[in-house]
């Protein structure tokens, strides 16, 4: 493409006159005609065109940008820590925060399981008294045959306990009196998904039991364990289960003991290195994990005191430490 002309060069003088049209002037009076001197040519004066006056506007702009840059900011304002601070405040005081109870169940709740045990409906004393409290749960009159019945139809639901996952491959801690003389037993996850399970493993001198699941959720998410080391009276703990078959529940409570002693209500065991506490539990918390405020499993719980034969929790709870609980799975933590 052809570029246009930034400025013309055309000359200036009589010549340039003439070739332009323009007429021809008089002789002046008395003189004679000679021959004409060349006439000196006029040395160009310089025109500015598109190309200068482009350079020119762009070195305005640059210096304006530069003043721009160069300027001092007015009325920009660093952030302090007081902001932060005031802020944070203003935060905490305007927002709705989850209890430390709640951000702790929150954590371990894929990792509790509900754990039934089928067999032959037992007639023990204990056994009605369980099964009285799950039917008044589930606002039934307390005397209502099981509704729960094992595949196959023969076997009834002999009781309702709680396990916590502590192997993503289906690997479950429980109590051994919540699944003893069961003939089948069944777990259902956090998801909902129901699986058989098998008793893989049994610790009696602490009441616990490990079970195999056979089908496992996609996202099966073990439970933290924590070593009690450093555990005392007085640090917060929640228990979460399915107290009476209904759950998973939580409750919050402390730490009120270390290193206690139980013997069940029919003076056939005695456990020993038991963790108290505070934290409401009943009949079907049991097997389920104790936890701290991290989310972290401390103990299983497996029993509660009450000088009654009614079962129901008056304010002191059990737990048997994590370390002796892993081991029932041949797997110590620490």
């Amino acid at each position: 493409m052809r570029r246009p002309a930034f400025y013309s060069r055309s000359p200036r003088g009589p010549q340039g006159a003439a070739e332009r049209g323009a007429p021809d002037a008089p002789d002046a009076p008395g003189i004679p005609d000679t021959p004409a001197a060349p006439a000196a040519v006029a040395a160009p004066r310089w025109q500015p065109g598109r190309r200068s006056f482009g350079l020119l506007l762009a070195l305005v702009l640059a210096m304006g940008a530069t003043g721009i840059v160069m300027w001092p900011k007015q009325g920009t304002h660093t952030l302090t820590q007081k902001d932060i601070d005031s802020a944070v405040l203003r935060t905490l005081q305007t927002a709705t925060l989850p209890s430390p109870a709640a951000k702790a169940a929150d954590i371990i709740r894929p990792s509790v399981v509900r754990v039934v045990g089928y067999g032959t409906e037992k007639t023990t004393p204990e056994a009605k008294t369980e099964k009285r409290g799950r039917n008044l749960a589930k606002g039934k009159p307390p005397e209502a045959p099981p509704e729960s019945v094992a595949p196959g139809g023969q076997q009834v639901e002999r009781g309702v306990g709680t396990g916590v996952v502590i192997v993503d491959k289906g690997i479950i801690l429980t109590n051994l009196h919540v699944v003893a003389g069961a003939e089948t037993v069944k777990v259902t996850f956090a998801d909902g998904l129901e699986a058989p399970a098998i008793v893989t493993g049994v610790q009696p001198e602490n009441d616990l039991a490990v079970l195999q699941a056979q089908k496992l959720p996609d996202d099966l998410i073990p439970a933290t364990m924590r070593s009690t080391a450093d555990l005392q009276p007085g640090d917060q703990v929640v228990a979460v289960g399915f107290p009476f078959g209904i759950g998973p529940s939580v409750s919050a409570g402390v730490v009120s003991g270390l290193k206690r002693s139980f013997r069940s209500p029919e003076g056939k065991q005695e456990l020993g290195n038991l963790i108290q506490f505070d934290a409401a539990a009943n009949p079907g918390n049991s097997g389920g994990p104790l936890i701290n405020m991290n989310g972290e499993v401390l103990g299983i719980v497996t029993a509660i005191l009450n000088p009654t034969q009614q079962r129901t929790f008056i304010g002191i709870g059990f737990a048997v430490p994590i370390e002796n609980a892993a081991t029932a799975a041949g797997s110590p933590p620490f």
